[in-house]
């Protein structure tokens, strides 16, 4: 398994001089997704949980909806120069009968660690019919206690501690309680990583859950909790304009700027009390 976190040397500047010493930096590797032997994805990620990535990629995407959509998933003989795996390339074999993947889930390039959307053939490939909706989803959260929730998220963020250079998103219960989180160099794939958990444990549908993310609240973030199942969405920054008109359309709470014990509710704010 690829390594979390790297050592490298720097040199440090700060008012009373310089100094050379090591920094530790997250790792940033690449993943080559692919299904039934066909190249699918390449995304930037830290490695490990990878295959929590690729179902919850799978899920979020439409191509599975369920565990029994997948038959198997395991590491392809993908090799450095020394003739080490680099477990960078991970195939995921469908049950039989499970369609596969559509033309407008392709990402055949490398997809950044920070976008998401721009890897769409178009916006109608994004908006994806889920079969978990979340509108019905009678969970109910105190406002206190969600404004807690992200420096709850940031108290289980141990690499980000040694790097400060990760990405985490987590699923919490209507109590506060963590059920995962996962942290990442890219922001979607932190999400991936949480709902993969959930499709693999049986919590997809996410109900009763709320999903929360270090930073901000875009469109693909709430297409992903959609697509869960997941009713509320809490995220430390701003959502953006298309990001709330998804949200309202599909029944999904979304909330921006929670901390400091304030928040802004987007939409359907009748679950939080």
């Amino acid at each position: 398994m690829g390594r979390l976190t790297a050592r490298r040397p720097v040199l440090r500047i700060g008012p009373t001089g310089s100094s050379s010493r090591p920094d530790t930096l997250a790792v940033e590797e690449p993943l080559e997704l692919r299904v039934d032997g066909t190249a699918l994805a390449v995304t930037m990620r830290t490695p490990g949980h990878d295959v929590e990535l690729a179902h919850g990629f799978l899920l979020t995407e439409g191509v599975v909806s369920g565990i029994a959509d997948v038959q198997s998933a395991r590491y392809c003989d993908s090799v450095d120069d020394s003739g080490r795996n680099t477990y960078n390339v991970l195939d995921v074999q469908l049950a039989p009968g499970v369609a596969p993947p559509q033309v407008g889930v392709e990402r055949n390039f490398y997809t950044t660690s920070s976008c998401g959307v721009c890897g769409k053939a178009s916006l109608d490939a994004v908006r994806l019919r889920t079969q978990h909706p979340p509108a019905a989803d009678p969970l109910k959260v105190a406002s206190s206690l969600l404004a807690e929730l992200p420096d709850r998220l940031r108290a289980e963020q141990k690499v980000f501690d040694r790097t400060g250079g990760l990405h985490a998103a987590g699923l919490f219960t209507a109590d506060g309680e963590p059920l995962v989180v996962r942290e990442d160099v890219g922001r979607h794939n932190a999400v991936d990583k949480v709902f993969g958990w959930a499709l693999l444990n049986g919590r997809v549908p996410a109900k009763e859950t709320v999903l929360v993310v270090s930073g901000r609240a875009s469109f693909e973030l709430v297409q992903k909790a959609v697509m869960a199942g997941a009713p509320v969405l809490a995220a430390v920054s701003a959502p953006s304009s298309l990001a709330a008109e998804l949200a309202d359309e599909s029944g999904l709470t979304l909330a921006g700027f929670v901390r400091g014990g304030s928040m802004n509710v987007y939409t359907h704010p009748h679950r939080i009390g």
